[in-house]
């Protein structure tokens, strides 16, 4: 994979190249005291790479380093990917944003909301109205996650094999008719929060472009935009590039044992919510493509305006998370962003007190990897590493920061 590197001058694209420098020593030391086995970091403008750089370990007890063509567990930012996939079917006219999810998926007919009571005992209600593709893509159908551990429902989840794997023997089928028997956290579409949605959603795609979800990003996304080394498995023989999984100890980190294996058969369990892993360069593709308003390298997703209508504020009143939201984990400040479809925004920088530019979008995932893209500056970031929880350390808003301060134009 040696057509990924830097394209442009710093310098000859508005970026001080001493100044995007100060990026690698602030994360070098990260490693150097034990807080990160190593990471990759990739700055993009106007479609051209003007800093790549990578440090330490994609394994540390094997001494492995991290190299360009490291493959990393990409986690939540699977989650953009398929909601692009879902734009794609929306815009070939499957279905409407409004349209109930019962639709495609008979059992979120007759769904309950939780009302009170325990996770044992628990009193709900019918739902007010059917959950709808809108509702799964902007994370407000009341649907959450296992691992949250913060409401009753969570624990309901867990008791049925849903934290951060699920039963081996469940397709993504059979896991979403499990969620369904399980109480909504609350209305949809009065709040925001984090969840399965995007899982739910990537069986919507299966049911309505008749191909499984593999298939469907294979065929309609990773091929076409050249995303070679992406999938829900690693290729055979590369398995000795997969990052290891790493989460905090005392005094540093310590191997995530028992999550750390990455899957060197398609599972039977395909999540569009967190299933994806790849090398930094085909992320990278995807996001050019997203920069592009739908198109890259002379291939379209996904038509300019669709593209523009997703990443904005989608909540209602243009409210932000934190208004809107149920704060519970770490991939994105709450205050002066918003949420689109599949996407955070950002709305009021200066709400978010942090250097950022109004209308950038991206997300991230559970190992504290992340990306944006940056309509206005024309730019695109990119940060791999292998750290679970994402919440671990601020390196996102230290990203940012790193990331503006270099803009001198």
């Amino acid at each position: 994979m040696g057509d990924f590197g830097v394209e442009a001058d710093a310098g000859e694209l508005g970026f001080d190249a001493g100044r995007l420098a100060r990026m690698d020593r602030f994360y070098q030391r990260y490693v150097d005291d034990g807080l990160l086995p190593g990471w990759l970091l990739a700055v993009s403008r106007a479609g051209r790479v003007v800093h790549l750089s990578s440090y330490g370990h994609r394994d540390v007890a094997s001494g492995r380093p991290v190299e360009t063509d490291t493959l990393w567990r990409w986690y939540s930012m699977t989650k953009p990917v398929t909601s692009v996939a879902a734009m794609m079917l929306y815009e070939e006219g499957a279905f409407q944003l409004t349209d109930p999810v019962s639709r495609f998926i008979p059992s979120f007919a007759d769904l309950r909301v939780f009302r009170g009571g325990s996770d044992v005992k628990p009193v709900t209600e019918p739902v007010t109205e059917p959950v709808t593709i809108w509702h799964l893509l902007t994370h407000t159908a009341g649907l959450t996650y296992g691992f949250l551990r913060a409401h009753p429902v969570d624990a309901m989840l867990r008791a049925r094999g849903f934290e951060w794997t699920r039963p081996r023997e469940y397709d993504l089928a059979r896991s979403v008719d499990a969620w369904a028997g399980v109480p909504l956290l609350f209305q949809p579409g009065t709040e925001w929060n984090y969840s399965l949605a995007t899982d739910v959603l990537g069986r919507v795609v299966e049911v309505a472009s008749g191909l499984r979800l593999d298939e469907f990003f294979r065929t309609r996304i990773f091929e076409p935009l050249g995303m070679t080394e992406t999938g829900f498995h690693i290729p055979a023989g590369t398995e000795e590039r997969l990052a290891s999984l790493y989460v905090p100890a005392p005094g540093g980190i310590t191997h995530a044992k028992g999550l750390s294996q990455g899957p060197t058969e398609p599972p039977r369990h395909l999540s569009g919510g967190d299933g994806l892993l790849g090398p930094a360069r085909d992320y990278h593709r995807f996001s050019q493509m997203l920069l592009g308003r739908g198109a890259f390298d002379g291939v379209r997703l996904l038509g300019s305006r669709t593209v523009d209508f997703m990443t904005r504020n989608h909540l209602p009143g243009g409210a932000d998370l934190e208004s809107f939201g149920r704060r519970l984990f770490g991939e994105v400040p709450f205050e002066g962003t918003g949420f689109g479809l599949g996407f955070s925004v950002v709305e009021e920088p200066v709400a978010l007190h942090g250097l950022a530019s109004k209308g950038e979008y991206g997300w991230g995932g559970a190992a504290s990897t992340v990306f944006w893209v940056d309509p206005a500056e024309e730019v695109t970031v990119m940060f791999f590493t292998q750290l679970l929880p994402s919440s671990t350390y601020p390196i996102r808003s230290q990203l940012r920061a790193l990331v503006q301060q270099a803009l001198v134009d």
